[in-house]
Parts: structure tokens; C-alpha cells; sequence
């Protein structure tokens, strides 16, 4: 059962012994600052992290009092609330509305209501259109004895991996850590516990010691109780368990499947518990997993599918328990012992331009597309004050460029560039009309004039919803406007440095700006859009492409401004999100991630959330297709040839998509990126339906979609992350 982690993973990048120095960056930009002090609510130990260039005084987008944002004070301690606050994280339904809704711990759904908190060991339902963990209550710990009306939580700590729950009024803290087989309570001042169930309770047994309790649920469950020194745990009725007053800790934890051999191994790890949990950036393309750890022995935490392709034994100690599993909606939860882990994704290159380049025989065709697609380029015509689809139409234009850049035609950069000054600076200086963006300090973040007094505004974006969506589009122009134009680049370079930190900021400086990483999930290891809404199945997102986009973006920006550190953390966070995509978005023919009528019907997961997937769009039903190839695709890119490396799932994923097409009133931008794909393992059939259409989405143009079919090789084989030449090989 126990298996020493031997693997290494394929990296272009060799580790080194001494700490990761990227060079400086070119002098005419700010070099980094010295370290600052870390904030003493996260707790994190000294480390080095990739940090974009920094001055004294960072711009701000203009302050503005928000009308429609949540009052953080109602959850999280006084200590955290000058410093900017999580907006997407694993636990934001804890500090929304009653901060009554369950939240995914892996293993267990956790709720916290009425000074109580409520564990869920959750079962699956499942049909061929959605599938979602059932929340039961199976087991309920609170104070036995609450003097007084109960008070709600308090969050007193968080971290990457881990967030503190504190009941002040029964004498509970919760340290509730992303992927441990525990559910760890500290309990102080002697007081008597209540365990209550929405079962009957079979039985409750303890050892000789009376530091661990067997209870059996006639749910077919069984529970252990293990506790820091001895306690008297009584049966009351059916359902209750009381006990005498307690001081220390009690860890809970589910025997799965109730199978007697794994409690050897819960029995063994049960005196070892993290009270918190960090993800730190070490050298490029590793991720390090660090736990604070607390009691004696060695700590066992649980490990997604994906963590476990890219566990590397090279970087960290660590014992897989193979057989040791924990069922879960992400695939099974394998046992791994340590306390460190160091997660290696192969890296992805980042470039302006296709790997392979247009052959010089079809320059004429895309030059003839570029021209016309460029001489409507018109600033004045734009009726749209959207954020995202505003953002849309600048990503649109910039993609123009580079496509000239790469067939050669530098007579249209101009025209370009001036649409681009037109568009992007009215929305960086506040001179555009119908909307902007301002700084909202209660949570720490932009939001739009719209957003400000809206929540519906913007797609939600007052609330925090989708910030990496419509910011990568601005920072994508902006990245390539840069490029074409370095002195307005340097003009501009505060703004785009904020509105990339916005959902990029990496270090806990303790007067940042922006929470660390607003989008990005340590634990999943791809990015959540949800914001500040409160939702049953927790935190959500929808396009797996986009969040690649604003990774690749704030790569390019680093590209376009010579940042070596914004190269190195927008790719790393480019590579795990195409690997998250892969892996639970994409549904492989005839895979078990998960159950057969859902992967029979779906070759592409709609919403992701938490707790579910949903076959369904937020702006169309399970039988667009066509929609749920697109939003899994666009905007269409060089990076889109990592995301979509599987050629053979490619071909499943057309195949499936193509009979949609058929349906009357599907949208011709819909059918372009689906001949897209078909390209790459058919490229001229798909070139003949791309020529033959009418439209496109106004993120895409005919130019582009002729740039990524002449762009792709006959048969698109062997590419895949690592297959162009990757940045990060010059880093050291």
C-alpha cells in the first residue's frame, strides 16, 4: 500500500540547488523592490515569489464606494479587514449573505450554521445532462451547552489551502484544510461537545484509553473520533452524542467505505494535523505545497487526479498510499504522506506568434482578410460600453497586428495601433463615457462605474465576477500595443501593471492592493469566476479558454516590458489551468473521471463548479453545442494549441459538436470556431467552410481564423505543452 513518489516528471527546466535569481530586468524599467514584511494573519514562511516590478506608489484606478459589494466586517476578523480580501475563493460562501451555504473541502462538504458546523461525507447523483454531491448531514459539532443567542463565525485566519473557523461564543476553532481525511477541531475552556446526525446511531465505542470513538451510522457510515487526551463521549437518543468538558483537539474523519484496512492507516496519521496550508512559487514551473503541522508523527493529506501526475520526486519526500482513496466529483482522493509537496507541470511557451509560422504561399490570402478586416476598424463605431465585450473588440484588433507581423505586412501596423491608442486610453484615463474603472478598498479590486451601482452590470463584474475574463482581454491589447509602440507602453505601464495585478498579484505584501491571485484556486489548480455570489455548489467557471487568456496575457505583458518574473508566473498559471481543463472540463471518450451516462452524452464539461457539472451554459442549453465548443475555446490563440494537444480527443470533441450545426439559428461565429478545431486534423476541409462563412464573433475575425488554419501542419500530431521553444529555458 505504500509507495515511495519515484516519478519524475519531464521538465525543459532543470532544477538547480540555488535559490531561483531571474536576471534583472532592462534598466529602463523599475527593478523589484527589497522583500516586505509579511503579513501576520497568513502566517507564511520567508519565501521567494515571482513579483511584477513595483514603485513606491503603485497607480490606482479613482476610489469609489461601492453600493452593491457585501460588508466583509460581518465574517472575517478585524485584523484581516486592511488588507484586500479573497473575492473567489474555496471559502467564499462563509462570508456571503448568513455564511450558511456549504463549501468543498475535499473530502468533505462543510457548513457552518447556528455556532455549528456540519460535515458532509457527500454522495453523487448523476444523470447524462449534470452531476452533483448531495450535502447530508452527517455528522453536526457544536457546543453542547451555548449560553445566549449563537453568534455567527468568525474567519481569524487564511491561507492558499486552508481557512480558520472560529465560534467564539462555544469555544470551537476549525482549521479547515484542503485535503485532509480530518476534520480538526480545537476546543478550549472545558466544554461539553454535542456530535449530532440526521442518522440513528447504531453504536458508539471507544478504546481502552478513551482518546478514540468508533460511531456507526445506519447510512452504512462509520465515523472515528480520535481526541488529543481522553473524553467521554455518551449516546443520547438516536441521533445525539454528548460529552463531559473537554479541552484539546478532536480530529473526525469518515473510514471510507467503511473497510476495516483503512483504519490502520487513519489510527497511524490521526496525531498529525495541519492548521494551515501555503502554495509557493520555488523557481519556475514548480509549485510547492507547504503545511503547518501541529502534534507529532506524519501528516496525511489527500491528492486530485492531477496533483498525482504531477507530484515530483525529484523536489520533495513524500509516500503515495495508493489504495488509500477518498471518492470525490474530482476523481478519487489518494492518501499521500508529507508535508510537503512539489507539484512540476510540463511548461508552455509563450509567444506572439504560431510555432510553425504561415507558409509564404498563403500570405496572399490572409493579407487580403487583413486588409479588409482592418479598414473596418473604426473607434467611433464601437456602440458596446461592456467591459468584456469592449475587451473583446481590443483583443480582436491586437491579434491584427501580430497576424501582420507574421505574414509580413507591416503596411496595416499603423491603422492598428492608432485604433488601439483610441480605445484602450480612454478606459485607462477615465475619459470614457458610458463606463471605467475605479477602485473599490473594501474588498481590493477594480470594478467598473457600471459594477459600482449594478451587481448585474458588467456580467457581475462589480461583484468580482469574471475580473480575469475581462481584464485578460485589456491586457492582451495592451500587451501588444506595447510591443508596436514601446514609448506608449511606457506611458501606460502603471495602468496595465494594475489592472494585471488586479487578478495577478502573487506576494502578501501587508499594503498590497489587490488579494493574492483573486481568480486562481492553489488546491484545483485552475481558476474560479464566481465573485461575490452566493451559490449552493460553491465557486464556478464556465471558460476554461479565457482564464487561459488572462494567464497568457499578463505572460505577453511581461514579454512586451521585459519582466522576466510576469513571464515566469502568467505561464506557470497558464500551464496548470490548460492541465485543470484537460483533465475535468474535457471528457475523454470512454473515460472514468466521470460516471458513464454523463461521459457518454459530453465531450465537454459547461459550468464547472465545486460541487457539480453541469452540461448547460450560462447563456445556452445542454443542445448548443456549437456554444460549449466555443466558450471552451476562444479567444483563438497561439497557447489554444496547448489547450487543445489532444488531437484525438479534438477529433471526438468535432465530431460530437458537427450535428449541432445543423440546428436553424446557429450563429456563424459559433460554426468558425468549430471548423477551427476541425482544422487542426483537417485543414483543408475546414478551410473550405471557414472561407464560405458570413460572420464571425466579434472577438474573431476572418483574418484570424485564416492565420490559425494556414498556421497548422498537415496532420497535428505531436504538439503539445513544451512543443515550441519555451521561455522559461532562459531564465537562468
Amino acid at each position: 500500500m505504500l509507495k515511495k513518489v519515484k516519478r519524475k516528471v519531464k521538465t525543459l527546466v532543470k532544477p538547480k540547488k540555488n535559490p531561483y535569481k531571474p536576471p534583472p530586468p532592462p534598466s529602463s524599467f523599475p527593478s523589484l523592490p527589497p522583500p516586505e514584511e509579511e503579513s501576520q494573519t497568513m502566517s507564511p514562511p520567508p519565501q521567494q515569489t515571482f513579483r511584477p516590478p513595483a514603485t513606491a506608489d503603485p497607480f490606482l484606478f479613482p476610489q469609489t464606494q461601492s453600493t452593491v459589494l457585501p460588508d466583509p466586517s460581518n465574517f472575517f476578523s478585524p485584523n484581516l479587514l486592511s488588507s484586500p480580501l479573497p473575492t473567489n475563493s474555496f471559502f467564499q460562501n462563509f462570508v456571503l449573505k448568513n455564511g450558511d451555504q456549504p463549501e468543498y473541502f475535499h473530502p468533505y462538504a462543510v457548513k457552518s450554521s447556528s455556532a455549528a458546523l456540519t460535515i458532509s461525507y457527500p454522495s453523487r447523483f448523476s444523470t447524462s445532462a449534470f452531476i452533483y454531491q448531495i450535502f447530508i448531514a452527517d455528522l453536526t459539532v457544536s457546543a453542547a451547552q451555548n449560553p445566549g443567542s449563537p453568534q455567527p463565525h468568525k474567519i481569524s485566519s487564511f491561507n492558499d489551502l486552508s481557512v480558520t473557523l472560529d465560534f467564539p461564543s462555544s469555544n470551537l476553532r476549525f482549521f479547515l484544510v484542503r485535503g485532509s481525511p480530518f476534520i480538526t477541531c480545537s476546543v478550549s475552556n472545558a466544554t461539553s461537545l454535542s456530535i449530532s446526525t440526521i442518522h440513528a446511531i447504531l453504536s458508539c465505542s471507544s478504546n481502552g484509553s478513551k482518546t478514540k470513538y468508533t460511531i456507526k451510522l445506519n447510512s452504512n457510515q462509520t465515523w472515528l473520533v480520535y481526541t488529543s487526551c481522553p473524553i467521554d463521549l455518551t449516546t443520547s437518543g438516536l441521533s445525539l452524542i454528548t460529552s463531559n468538558g473537554f479541552s484539546g483537539i478532536v480530529r473526525i474523519a469518515i473510514l471510507p467505505d467503511s473497510d476495516p484496512k483503512f483504519e490502520a492507516i487513519l489510527d497511524r496519521f490521526s496525531s498529525c494535523y495541519p492548521v494551515s496550508g501555503e502554495a509557493v512559487f520555488t523557481k519556475p514551473f514548480a509549485l510547492e505545497y507547504k503545511w503547518e503541522k501541529k502534534g507529532w508523527g506524519d501528516l496525511l493529506m489527500l491528492a486530485p487526479p492531477l496533483h498525482l501526475q504531477l507530484l515530483s520526486g525529484e523536489d520533495c519526500d513524500v509516500t503515495v498510499l495508493e489504495d488509500f482513496k477518498f471518492k470525490s466529483i474530482d476523481g478519487d482522493l489518494v492518501g499521500v504522506v508529507g508535508d510537503s509537496w512539489a507539484l512540476k507541470p510540463d511548461p508552455v511557451s509563450i509567444t506572439w506568434h504560431s510555432s510553425r509560422g504561415v507558409g509564404e504561399g498563403s500570405y496572399a490570402e490572409v493579407v487580403s482578410a487583413l486588409v479588409k478586416d482592418v479598414g473596418e476598424l473604426n473607434s467611433s463605431g464601437i456602440a458596446t460600453t461592456s467591459s468584456y465585450f469592449y475587451g473583446k473588440l481590443i483583443a480582436r484588433a491586437a491579434r491584427l497586428a501580430l497576424i501582420a507581423e507574421e505574414v509580413a505586412y507591416l503596411d496595416v501596423i499603423p491603422t492598428i495601433r492608432k485604433f488601439l491608442k483610441e480605445t484602450i486610453e480612454p478606459w485607462l484615463v477615465g475619459t470614457f463615457g458610458g463606463n471605467g474603472f475605479l477602485y473599490d478598498k473594501k474588498w481590493g479590486g477594480i470594478v467598473t462605474k457600471q459594477g459600482a451601482t449594478d451587481s448585474g452590470a458588467d456580467f457581475g463584474f462589480g461583484i468580482y465576477n469574471d475580473h480575469h475574463y475581462h481584464l485578460g482581454y485589456f491586457v492582451y491589447g495592451i500587451s501588444v500595443l506595447a510591443k508596436i509602440d514601446p514609448a506608449w507602453g511606457r506611458k501606460y505601464r502603471a495602468q496595465a501593471y494594475s489592472l494585471a495585478a488586479d487578478y495577478l498579484t502573487v506576494g502578501r505584501r501587508s499594503h498590497s492592493h489587490y488579494p493574492r491571485l483573486r481568480c486562481f484556486d492553489f488546491y484545483k489548480l485552475h481558476s474560479w469566476a464566481g465573485g461575490l455570489t452566493e451559490f449552493a455548489d460553491g465557486r464556478n467557471q464556465e471558460s476554461t479558454s479565457e482564464a487561459v487568456n488572462a494567464y497568457y496575457s499578463a505572460a505577453l505583458l511581461g514579454l512586451a516590458y521585459g519582466d522576466t518574473h510576469l513571464v515566469a508566473t502568467g505561464s506557470m498559471l497558464a500551464a496548470l489551468e490548460i492541465r485543470a481543463a484537460q483533465m475535468w472540463w474535457h471528457v475523454k471518450e470512454g473515460g472514468n473521471m466521470y460516471e458513464e451516462d454523463f461521459t457518454r452524452e459530453n465531450r465537454l464539461v459547461g459550468v464547472l463548479w465545486n460541487n457539480k457539472r453541469d452540461s448547460g451554459l450560462w447563456f445556452a442549453p445542454p443542445e448548443w453545442k456549437e456554444c460549449r465548443l466555443g466558450i471552451q475555446l476562444l479567444p483563438l490563440l497561439p497557447i489554444t494549441e496547448a489547450l487543445f494537444s489532444d488531437v484525438g480527443f479534438v477529433r471526438d470533441l468535432v465530431k460530437w459538436t458537427l450535428p449541432a450545426l445543423s440546428r436553424e439559428g446557429v450563429g456563424e461565429g459559433w460554426k468558425g470556431f468549430v471548423y477551427s478545431l476541425e482544422g487542426i486534423y483537417d485543414k483543408e476541409g475546414a478551410l473550405g467552410k471557414i472561407r464560405n462563412l458570413n460572420g464571425y464573433d466579434d472577438g474573431n475575425s476572418l483574418t484570424n481564423l485564416l492565420w490559425w488554419i494556414h498556421s497548422r501542419g498537415e496532420e497535428e500530431a505531436e504538439f503539445g505543452l513544451g512543443h515550441n521553444i519555451c521561455w522559461s529555458r532562459h531564465y537562468h
